[in-house]
């Protein structure tokens, strides 16, 4: 998988979590989940193509109809409350483009008009390209892409003619616990303004939206078993306050056996990029139409003890890079703070979260000992 220029890591070798265990055991797939109508309905590729093999989108057009805005003095309960207050802060977006066309979501950031979703969403644009956007209200306006930051499957819209949309809240991403309420909001299948509910299942997900051809994008990422499908890409994972807490960005679906169809609907795991790393990019995106990502300067491999991975082999620190001072080829990362690190995946994805400048602490087996060395992270070229 060849990652964005400059992003750290260079050509990994990751795998998909789940895949270490038990010989025998049947990966899962990861897939983005955001424009299947580009296949279905366009009959394109590009921004259609999703997973190792599934499409990342959803069926859906500018002629779908908007669904309404849950509106309730008196919630009956927590879900109620969470879409009531977060649902006019989740917009669908339609895309037509060379490469097909197809429908996602989106999250607005500000009042007049720019709006956070997936860069695989906005992918089938291409150039020339058409990109729309229905807000909670049912209003149908022009949209163009802003900026994009591939790395992270991330990108900005700005919606024309929008007066006044309704922003929303982000919750601080590091204060997301396993078990806490999670509400996804979108537009999956392109039925707007869908809500579904779980819970947050686990946090630090090392995933590739696309799977190992997904263009790079690696994310540190809260994984949730609230019902996310294709089509909800770019939407919203609330908190029981119906702040966001995520971006919803990608799935895992069962690979086919011999004979079989694959599933490409929600299993239960579903992953959003916290809420943390997508406000600090979008907002970039936003006043300069660029973003930067952390890049700690090296090429890693994942190891294993011959059953399960164990760690992240440097095979290469770069000249001059963040990791040139005090790491070589041949120390094996195990952990990133107090993350652990057991692929090379996991490695990326614990630098990615953080911001350049930040200062990291690796912890290193080298020569059969484990010490620990702090890094001052540096950004990535975009």
């Amino acid at each position: 998988m060849n990652h964005h220029p400059g992003t750290p890591g260079g050509h990994l070798t990751p795998t998909v979590p789940g895949s270490a265990g038990a010989p025998g055991a049947r990966p899962l797939r990861m897939g983005v989940v955001g424009l299947l109508a580009g296949a279905l309905l366009g009959g394109g590729a590009g921004a259609g193509v999703a997973v190792v093999v599934t499409s990342d989108g959803d069926a859906g057009s500018p002629g779908v109809s908007s669904g309404q805005v849950v509106e309730t003095s008196e919630p009956a309960t927590d879900v109620a409350a969470a879409s009531a207050a977060a649902s006019p802060s989740v917009v669908t977006v339609y895309v037509t483009g060379r490469g097909g066309s197809g429908s996602g979501s989106g999250v607005v950031l500000t009042e007049d008009g720019f709006v956070v979703t997936n860069n695989h969403v906005v992918a089938a644009d291409g150039s020339g390209g058409v990109v729309q956007v229905r807000t909670a209200d049912g209003t149908l306006h022009d949209a163009v892409v802003v900026g994009t930051q591939p790395s992270l499957d991330l990108a900005v819209l700005r919606v024309e003619g929008a007066g006044s949309l309704t922003p929303a809240t982000f919750a601080d991403s590091e204060d997301v616990v396993v078990g806490d309420l999670a509400v996804a909001i979108g537009a999956p299948l392109g039925l707007s303004q869908t809500v579904t509910d779980g819970i947050i299942s686990a946090t630090h997900r090392a995933v590739s939206p696309g799977g190992d051809e997904g263009g790079g994008a690696v994310i540190d990422a809260l994984q949730t078993d609230a019902a996310i499908n294709p089509g909800n890409s770019g939407g919203a994972l609330v908190d029981r306050t119906g702040a966001v807490i995520g971006i919803n960005t990608a799935i895992a679906s069962v690979p086919a056996g011999p004979g079989q169809a694959g599933s490409g609907g929600n299993i239960g795991v579903g992953f959003a990029i916290p809420s943390n790393t997508a406000h600090r990019i979008a907002m970039e995106l936003v006043h300069d139409g660029s973003a930067s990502t952390a890049v700690l300067g090296v090429r890693a491999t994942t190891v294993s003890d011959g059953r399960v991975a164990t760690g992240a082999e440097l095979v290469e620190v770069r000249p001059g890079s963040p990791a040139a001072a005090d790491l070589r080829p041949g120390d094996v990362v195990t952990a990133v703070g107090d993350r652990p690190v057991t692929t090379s995946k996991d490695l990326t994805a614990a630098v990615r979260r953080a911001a350049p400048g930040d200062t990291v602490a690796l912890t290193l087996l080298r020569g059969g000992e484990t010490s620990e060395h702090e890094v001052v992270l540096g950004r990535a070229d975009v």
